[in-house]
C-alpha cells in the first residue's frame, strides 16, 4: 500500500481523503499537533523533535529513542491501507520517516531503490540524516541506509512539500530481483 508524506497543515485532509489507518507526526517541541478526527491516540503516533542533523544550543534534535518509537509503531502496520507521516513542512523529519518506515517493511530491499524512489516521489525531500544514522543502527542495515540518502543528491527548495507517495513494496533485493 501507500505511505503518503505531507506538512502539517494538509494532513488531517490528506489523513480522510486517504483514509489512512496510522498517522505520524513530527514536530518541535511546543508545536500543536493537529487532530486527525477517525484516529485516535493509539493510531497516532506525536513525537516531538526539532528538524536538525546535529545538536545546536536551544534545540532538541531527533533521538534514538524517537526512532525506535517509530520503528516500534509501524512494525505492525499490515500494509492493507494507507499510512500517513507528516512534519512541519513535509520535507525532513516526514521524508527520512517514510523512508525509515519503508526500509522497515523491506528489509531485503535495495535502500539505494527505496532512496531512488522517494527522490523520484519528491523533488523536495530531505530526509534528515540524524533520523537515518539512528534507524541504520537499529536496523542493523551497516550503513546502507545512510548512503542511499546519500545518493539521492540535492533537494529543491521549498518553504512546503507538495504532498507525496512512496510505495510500501519493494521488490528488489540488493544485487538481485525477487
Amino acid at each position: 500500500m501507500t505511505i503518503w508524506v505531507s506538512s502539517r497543515l494538509v494532513a488531517p485532509q490528506l489523513a480522510r481523503q486517504h483514509n489512512v489507518v496510522k498517522a505520524v507526526s513530527l514536530l518541535a517541541p511546543g508545536d500543536t499537533f493537529p487532530t486527525i478526527d477517525h484516529l485516535d491516540d493509539t493510531s497516532h503516533l506525536k513525537l516531538a523533535m526539532d528538524d536538525v542533523d546535529l545538536p545546536e544550543a536551544n534545540l532538541q534534535p531527533p533521538q534514538k529513542e524517537h526512532v525506535q518509537q517509530l520503528i516500534s509503531f509501524m512494525e505492525d502496520w499490515t500494509r492493507d491501507d494507507p499510512v500517513l507521516i507528516h512534519c512541519w513542512a513535509g520535507i525532513s523529519r516526514s521524508s527520512a520517516s517514510a523512508f525509515i518506515t519503508a526500509c522497515l517493511h523491506n528489509p531485503d530491499a535495495d535502500e539505494f531503490e527505496i532512496a531512488k524512489n522517494l527522490r523520484k516521489a519528491s523533488r523536495t525531500a530531505k530526509p534528515n540524516r540524524r533520523l537515518i544514522q539512528f534507524a541504520d543502527e537499529l536496523m542493523s542495515r551497516d550503513g546502507r541506509m545512510i548512503d542511499a540518502v546519500a545518493s539521492m543528491g540535492p533537494h529543491d527548495f521549498s518553504v512546503e512539500a507538495k504532498p507525496f507517495s512512496i510505495s510500501s513494496v519493494f521488490n528488489k533485493a540488493r544485487g538481485h530481483w525477487v
